[in-house]
């Protein structure tokens, strides 16, 4: 009995074990199933996931578009809604179902447009299953200053030719012309047009015909800057009196060493002075060649004297002798000098007949006073060390004669014509690479380089041409980003020598214009002629100017992208964000 009891416990026992065995198995089918369907539902729900995402990411291409097709579209303060619960649709029109979008745009970051135009796009996507996402696409304004040459209309006479080299991006809205005696293009050219004769220009990077225009900046643009200039107390009361390449107002650049370190490349180093012609007086402010004899200028003379050699001035010599007039300007010392310039007057003089220096109202800086002590109230600080409210602005209401050494990073701005009187250099070279220093030109009338007594070969005596500047200094330099809604010119770029002064290794008539930046105009003008007159172009690209352009100089209205991020999508407010993000 005992035994047959002992086989009646097995087979309870195996009975058990098979119902364990069923359950096991049963929870593992049932496991399975479940991480089948989970995986199902999440693979369905990263897909939908992924499309509203994808959905988001087009909305911001979108918005863009909508800005660079919509003028006006893009706001300077606040935001605006491009889309407000649309249904969304893909590349063929239709619609994808239970998707809804937003899109929204405005400025975002520094939106006062010193440092260029900035702003944000925000894509919200929702669909019907309460899946939401918020992305949002940085954006700017390409600047004008990214050209090295830019034109919107190019006159059927003037040619790239005689060697001209154009280093950085090229575009034209307009045929671009090439010489038989040629040209080269270091960089990309583009045009709306065609370019007519490639065989004859040499093209390091190709060139592209019939792109999209891009239009020049509106006049109400540029004179919205004059705001800026009055909050940094740099705006000045110009005229409009005078010939062209003429100008009664002059702003000469001066960079000084005050901390005595041996250079003047420190933050607060940087001033102007600005001079005023009496009326009438404007040839003698940008040292214009006379009509006459230039024996009678007041703007030339020698530095002679017993002891301490003194500058007299052509007109003060005699007609003849050994101290004739014709002897002062072919004297070793002869030299010319703009208008109000201290050696004119042997020393710095705020008030003659012929004009006055325009006082600094702000406080002086102690160290100017004990190195300038005459001129330190007649210079103004172009920097933020030493007048905290500069914006980077100076806006002449008027013609305005330009030159100097550039200290800082400024924005010159004229209703009128700029006119180039001298060498208008950077404290630091741009070839170096640090974009510490900048200048903008923009003008809404012209950009000339005066044909005067310093620029220019001067006629001494018959055809014996003289430079006026000191020895191995010919070339003209000019470190700055030019746009005019005019034209850029050399004044009588079709007169005088076409021999005279070298442009490296050719003999020219007033040797090479050398502009480092870029050159923005309406329409092309002149710079000299294939006979030798004028100037031979060597225009380079400042990289400086893609990265950091000059305060507030005008963009082409085309939004670029830059970078992508995704927003928390709890809680967003969008009206909120742009409160938070704008300055």
């Amino acid at each position: 009995m005992t035994k047959r009891f002992l086989i009646s416990n097995e087979r309870g026992i195996a009975l058990l074990t098979v119902l364990l065995l069923s359950i096991a198995l049963s929870a593992l089918v049932l496991g399975a199933a479940m991480v089948s369907m989970n995986g199902g539902l999440i693979r369905r729900y990263g897909e939908r996931l992924a499309t509203v995402d994808d959905a988001a990411i087009a909305g911001l291409e979108e918005a863009r578009s909508r800005l660079n097709g919509t003028s006006g579209l893009y706001p300077d303060t606040g935001y605006v809604t491009i889309e407000s619960g649309v249904p969304v649709t893909n590349a063929i029109g239709d619609t994808l179902g239970g998707l809804t979008r937003w899109t929204y745009a405005g400025p975002s970051g520094v939106s006062s447009g010193q440092y260029g135009v900035f702003g944000s796009v925000i894509s919200v996507v929702k669909d019907n299953q309460n899946v939401q996402v918020v992305r949002r696409l940085e954006i700017n304004q390409e600047s004008f200053a990214k050209y090295a040459y830019f034109t919107d209309i190019e006159p059927g006479n003037i040619w790239f030719g005689g060697g001209d080299q154009i280093f950085g991006p090229v575009h034209s809205n307009s045929q671009l012309k090439i010489h038989w005696t040629g040209a080269r293009f270091r960089d990309e050219v583009k045009t709306a047009s065609t370019v007519y004769l490639p065989g004859n220009g040499t093209f390091d990077k190709g060139f592209e015909e019939n792109v999209s225009r891009i239009e020049l900046p509106p006049i109400a643009a540029l004179t919205k800057l004059q705001a800026q200039a009055t909050t940094g107390n740099t705006i000045f009361n110009g005229f409009g009196s005078g010939g062209f390449g003429q100008a009664r107002t002059r702003v000469e650049f001066v960079a000084i060493d005050l901390n005595a370190d041996g250079d003047v490349t420190d933050d607060d180093e940087g001033f102007i002075r600005v001079y005023q012609g009496a009326a009438g007086e404007e040839d003698f402010v940008v040292a214009d060649r006379p009509g006459g004899s230039i024996t009678n200028t007041v703007n030339c003379g020698d530095f002679q004297g017993p002891h301490t050699p003194l500058f007299n001035t052509t007109a003060s010599h005699p007609g003849g002798g050994p101290h004739s007039k014709t002897a002062s300007l072919n004297n070793a010392s002869a030299r010319c000098f703009l208008g109000g310039d201290p050696n004119l007057t042997n020393g710095f003089v705020p008030n003659t007949a012929n004009g006055s220096w325009l006082p600094w109202g702000g406080p002086i800086d102690a160290r100017l006073l004990a190195l300038r002590p005459v001129e330190a109230g007649y210079l103004h600080p172009i920097t933020r060390a030493l007048n905290p409210n500069y914006k980077g602005v100076i806006y002449v209401n008027g013609k305005v004669a330009v030159s100097g050494v550039v200290r800082g990073r400024v924005t010159v701005v004229s209703p009128s014509d700029i006119i180039i009187v001298d060498n208008v250099r950077q404290a630091t070279d741009p070839s170096a690479g640090v974009c510490d220093d900048i200048l903008g030109l923009v003008s809404v009338g012209n950009v000339i380089v005066a044909d005067n007594l310093i620029n220019a070969p001067v006629n001494v005596q018959g055809s014996a041409y003289k430079t006026m500047r000191p020895v191995g200094n010919q070339d003209e330099f000019i470190h700055a980003i030019i746009l005019a809604l005019g034209i850029f010119t050399v004044q009588n770029y079709n007169t005088g020598p076409t021999n005279r002064e070298s442009c490296e290794t050719t003999l020219w008539g007033r040797g090479c214009l050398r502009v480092t930046g870029g050159l923005i105009q309406r329409t092309r003008g002149a710079v000299g002629t294939t006979a030798g007159t004028g100037n031979l172009k060597r225009y380079s690209y400042n990289q400086c100017a893609l990265s950091d352009p000059p305060p507030y100089f005008p963009t082409t209205g085309h939004f670029a992208r830059n970078r992508f991020y995704e927003i928390d999508p709890i809680g967003f407010n969008v009206g909120s964000w742009f409160t938070t993000y704008q300055q």
